[in-house]
């Protein structure tokens, strides 16, 4: 369409967010996300995954007593945290590592894995699948990942289909 913005790379995102049932859709890369964030109501709890000025502008949109659980930092950027906003807010700030489990509770690891692959299996989680790719074209599956292009999982099949 002639002068219209090519779309966002977030709309993708979103209208999976939308599609799963999600009542209120924000962009990440909203101009004061922050802002946005608190004219919603503010967070009680987030799960970051990403790091980055996503999880700053999270952070300082908590609302007091609010839970924040840091994942992981796919944007490459490993945020610092700000103790006078963990003190004002009484916030928590928890950090998980599902991989550190292996080492030190893989009996953890292979039970969690156990009831995750139940529920998948009785239709009670139902991953965003994205990508199905054969396994030749796993690089095209990596550069999905890497240009941030996939909405899910990216899922590379070995071996025929059946």
């Amino acid at each position: 369409m002639r002068g219209s913005s090519p779309p966002r790379r977030g709309d993708a995102r979103l209208a999976v967010a939308r599609a799963a049932g999600a009542d209120v859709l924000i962009d990440s890369e909203t101009p004061d996300l922050k802002g946005r964030l608190k004219a919603e109501g503010g967070l009680d709890v987030v799960y970051d995954a990403v790091g980055g000025p996503a999880f700053d502008a999270a952070l300082r949109a908590c609302k007091p007593d609010g839970r924040f659980l840091a994942i992981g930092f796919a944007s490459g950027e490993v945020p610092q945290i700000p103790a006078n906003i963990l003190l004002v807010k009484n916030l928590t700030v928890s950090g998980f590592w599902y991989g550190g489990y292996e080492t030190h509770a893989p009996e953890l690891v292979a039970a969690s894995m156990a009831q995750l692959l139940r529920w998948r299996a009785e239709g009670l989680i139902r991953p965003h699948v994205s990508h199905v790719l054969p396994f030749d074209a796993f690089p095209d599956g990596l550069a999905l990942l890497r240009d941030r292009k996939a909405t899910g999982k990216v899922v590379i099949r070995v071996g025929q289909d059946p």
